[in-house]
């Protein structure tokens, strides 16, 4: 028997890394990691989305930028809307034009007209799609549109579009350059 309960004895002594079970995680702790692990990789996939759609944005903005060719030709991309839009300057000041070959003149706000110092000019009543309305008729006034200028534009104040820097570029500055429009661009050239 002494022999049997030192058996026993030493047998207690020793033990395998088998029979000792592992230190149980919290349930708590468990629910924080796999939700930071969710939460990571749900942010990861956020940034990466966003990095993609506004790198396609850039692309997709680049290419409706107008841009000159080694002719000197300006090419105005059209825009998903339909229309032909262009950089340009009024006496010098910045402006957005909406390319418009059915409108007789250049047209613009009369915050446009104040903030470029144009004169008077003489009183009209404009005849839009939108009905009647007064404006003023200004003759000699420099436009440019992207690198075309031309110097003695007549120009029309009284416009009124949804942002205060958007224009019409008409032919009163179109009639000096050739115009066309191949597909989805419009070419202008100069005479």
């Amino acid at each position: 028997m002494n022999t049997r309960a030192a058996r026993g004895a030493s047998a207690g002594a020793y033990s395998s890394p088998m029979s000792a079970p592992p230190p149980l995680r919290s349930t708590a702790s468990t629910l924080r990691r796999s939700t930071l692990a969710l939460l990571a990789f749900w942010l990861a996939l956020a940034g990466l989305l966003y990095a993609g759609f506004s790198w396609w944005e850039a692309r997709q903005r680049a290419a409706l930028s107008p841009y000159t060719q080694a002719g000197g030709e300006l090419v105005i991309p059209r825009a998903p809307d339909g229309h032909f839009y262009v950089a340009g300057e009024v006496n010098h000041v910045p402006v957005h034009f909406l390319v418009d070959t059915g409108a007789s003149s250049v047209a613009i706000s009369e915050s446009i007209a104040r903030v470029a110092r144009l004169p008077e000019g003489t009183p009209v009543t404009l005849s839009t799609a939108n009905g009647s309305r007064e404006g003023r008729r200004i003759h000699g006034v420099p436009v440019k549109a992207g690198p075309l200028v031309h110097n003695d534009a007549t120009v029309i104040a009284g416009l009124r579009m949804n942002a205060p820097e958007q224009a019409l570029l008409g032919q009163s500055f179109l009639r000096h350059f050739d115009v066309r429009i191949d597909a989805d661009r419009l070419v202008l050239r100069e005479r």
